[in-house]
């Protein structure tokens, strides 16, 4: 008779109960991302652009206290969910890091590398979302909070909002790549292609040239720091979300291309 683990066993926990999990608050936080990035910019651009200044002016700082508060709670605690879940997994699945195939690093493993581009970016993101997205946008809420009670505005708070900003345009922006990493894996053809040295550095060289540049300009680190429309800033900038959705998908072309180079037998 077939022996079936129960759901509460280490090795079904680490290959399904935390994987739904990770899953599920994944959806919620990326879904929140795009939320904030595709609706409530624009929204919230309308509302100031509106005829009437005063009543635009004051339903944008109305919903921020009310909706966007709430929205930021979920936002944050499912990115570190997320996160928490998905270390999780690689700590409850035996063996995680060690190859299946004898004498073969796991690292050099195409599927290895893919994944562990995903939890890079991911692991990224996350730093984002609590170091630079929430700690900025504290300060736009309590503006929103002070200004709406009748206090004066807080003259920090354009720059804080514009630095929470390019960091939620930066996620977004490396959120395709970082989804298109972690059904690598399990799901692309190539994930059982075992890598010659040189293309593994190869690819990380690239990789994390890619990644680095793109994260500091986030934070404003680059010399045009957080000028609208200067230098590598305009893929954020522009009308809508345009530049940041071109941006987002040529990475993952850039991603795509490397793979299907140098992820050969």
């Amino acid at each position: 008779m077939l022996a079936v683990d129960g759901f509460f066993t280490r090795v079904s926990l680490g290959s399904f109960g935390f994987r739904w999990l990770h899953i599920a608050a994944g959806v919620t936080w990326i879904g929140l991302l795009y939320y904030f990035n595709f609706v409530q910019v624009a929204a919230f651009a309308a509302f100031e652009n509106d005829p009437h200044k005063e009543i635009g002016g004051k339903a944008r700082l109305i919903a921020m206290d009310k909706i966007t508060r709430k929205a930021l709670w979920w936002f944050r605690w499912s990115a570190l969910l997320t996160f928490l879940t998905g270390i999780l997994i690689t700590g409850l699945v035996k063996d995680y890091y060690k190859s299946s195939t004898p004498g073969v690093s796991w690292a050099k493993v195409a599927g290895n590398i893919g994944i562990s581009t995903g939890m890079l970016l991911g692991t990224i993101m996350l730093l984002n979302v609590w170091g630079v997205i929430w700690r900025n946008q504290k300060v736009v809420l309590a503006n929103a909070a002070n200004v709406l009670a009748g206090g004066q505005p807080n003259p920090d708070a354009a720059a804080a909002g514009r630095k929470a900003g390019m960091a939620s345009r930066q996620n977004t922006i490396f959120s395709i790549t970082m989804l298109f990493f972690m059904v690598f894996k399990t799901h692309s053809p190539r994930a059982g292609v075992v890598l010659e040295s040189s293309d593994m550095m190869t690819y990380w060289i690239v990789a994390l040239v890619l990644i680095v540049v793109m994260e500091l300009n986030a934070l404003q680190l680059m010399p045009w720091k957080g000028t609208v429309n200067k230098g590598l800033n305009k893929m954020y900038d522009g009308p809508g979300v345009r530049n940041a959705l071109i941006t987002a998908f040529g990475l993952w072309v850039v991603f795509l291309v490397l793979t299907e180079v140098l992820f050969t037998s």
